[in-house]
């Protein structure tokens, strides 16, 4: 049986750092470097613009749904790449069918063909353009109910002090994972951000680091200015002299950056699942284990109080320290 066509997605060509639109085996170049990901966003929105019209129908094609949803709901949210993605890996499966093919049992295949977490963020955006079409082009005479996997349990990996020196003393000939590894942990940004931080987001005057370009869009994951520690800075500065003009802090010309993670990792001997997120993850736990106060973290990490407590209060240095002591 032939793969099903993907959908048209944003795509990195790593020889070039240009983004690119990815349509199955076409590559249409946006024009776009690999740190102006609004103007990337723009071309694929441009792109989407000019695919053909779905007419309105009581049982639509679930192509025709996604593809409506992609041109006309996706680009006036902060989270365009991450939908449109969304939206390529649901139409390999469900491209060719129904509205109607929407079941309990449909959906719960869909999720053992994907990792849990991936296949939930996949089937929550099938249920939103179901949604949208219902309210745009309906309303449908049934909406279908999208089933979607249990929410699997925050991840516990983290590293330690002297882990993080193990990681780092295996990525000492990788300069530019080495910078990613010391940013990732004295700041707590997503791996995203790290790769797309630029020097002209650094107040080094200041001591403060921007998560974005100014100017840009907010996304649905927050990026809120970070104040850099002395450890920290005194790299950033050293770092400033010898790059000598260059745009990126953490240069990944002609480099592939998961080889070079994966091979740090093993030389280290660290065990366990370790991704570039466990550094995210490292930071939060420190934060909690040093008593720093939760909004205070929480805003340095640009994640919600909530969230932080939820997943990392148990970490922190107070917690039930009262009640264990009744």
């Amino acid at each position: 049986m032939p793969a099903r066509l993907k959908g048209p997605r944003l795509y990195l060509d790593e020889k070039r750092r240009q983004w690119v639109i990815r349509h199955g085996q076409h590559f249409i170049r946006t024009g776009s470097p690999e740190g102006d990901v609004k103007g990337a966003e723009e071309a694929l929105h441009r792109y989407l613009a000019h695919s053909r019209q779905p007419e309105a129908s009581d049982s639509p094609l679930i192509a025709d749904v996604l593809l409506v949803y992609a041109r006309e709901h996706a680009p006036h949210t902060r989270s365009i790449v991450t939908i449109a993605q969304n939206i390529s890996n649901l139409e390999r499966w469900w491209g060719d069918k129904k509205l109607s093919d929407v079941t309990a049992r449909a959906c719960r295949a869909y999720a053992a063909a994907r990792p849990p977490v991936a296949a939930r963020r996949d089937l929550e955006t099938l249920r939103a353009a179901i949604g949208y079409w219902h309210k745009e082009y309906g309303p449908l005479p049934s909406v279908p109910v999208v089933v979607l996997p249990e929410k699997p349990a925050p991840r516990e990996r983290w590293l330690t002090r002297s882990e993080v020196a193990r990681l780092l003393w295996a990525a000492r000939r990788m300069p530019h994972l080495s910078r990613f590894i010391l940013l990732g942990v004295y700041t707590g940004s997503r791996p995203g951000t790290i790769l797309a931080l630029q020097w002209d987001w650094i107040d080094l005057a200041r001591g403060v680091m921007h998560r974005r370009a100014e100017g840009e869009i907010e996304s649905n994951k927050r990026r809120p200015p970070v104040r850099l520690g002395r450890k920290i800075l005194v790299h950033l500065r050293r770092w400033r002299r010898m790059d000598n003009g260059a745009a990126y802090i953490v240069n990944t010309t002609g480099i592939t950056f998961r080889r070079s993670w994966k091979a740090a990792v093993e030389r280290s001997g660290l065990a366990g699942q370790i991704t570039p997120h466990t550094l995210r993850h490292s930071r939060a736990t420190h934060l909690m284990q040093a008593g720093i106060p939760i909004w205070e973290a929480a805003g340095a990490l640009g994640m919600s109080a909530q969230v932080l407590e939820a997943t990392y209060g148990h970490h922190h240095s107070y917690y039930q320290k009262q009640a264990a002591e009744v």
